[in-house]
């Protein structure tokens, strides 16, 4: 488990674009990462002021985040960054509110030299709100 100063560690992302809180699980091929939703986000100003809702852009940004954790935590790659290439796939199930916490877990599907693809899921009390398959790299 890490909490949100090893992840500051980690990724280079910080407020108000670091949209992990916390990694609950991490194996060599699946992490999982957690993300409490508060009303005090700064994109729930203008998305939307009356129904506020977490863009699906950041539920991916999220995945990426939690995958680029899983890719230089198992490098040992400190001084490297992860780039994201590809997001296909991608499914929006249910709205994300103020008050959700996040589960988002990311499987590997194959790894070749510094190339990934990964499989994300994120969930809210067991329910599948978003997925997405994911191709990074890990570069100097």
């Amino acid at each position: 488990m890490l909490d949100i100063n090893e992840i500051q560690k980690i990724l280079p992302h910080r407020y108000p674009f670091l949209l992990v809180d916390k990694i609950l699980e991490f194996k060599e091929d699946f992490i999982v990462g957690l993300k409490n939703v508060t009303i005090n986000e700064p994109f729930f100003v203008g998305h939307f002021p009356r129904q506020p809702i977490m863009p699906g852009v950041l539920m991916v940004e999220a995945m990426a985040q939690v995958g680029g954790i899983l890719l230089l935590k198992e490098a040992n790659a400190e001084a490297k960054i992860v780039y994201f290439m590809a997001i296909d796939q991608v499914k929006f199930r249910k709205p994300v509110v103020p008050g959700d916490q996040l589960i988002i877990k990311l499987h590997v599907l194959k790894k070749k030299g510094r190339v990934c693809k990964m499989h994300g899921e994120i969930f809210v009390e067991d329910k599948l709100v978003a997925e997405a398959d994911l191709l990074a790299t890990i570069a100097d």
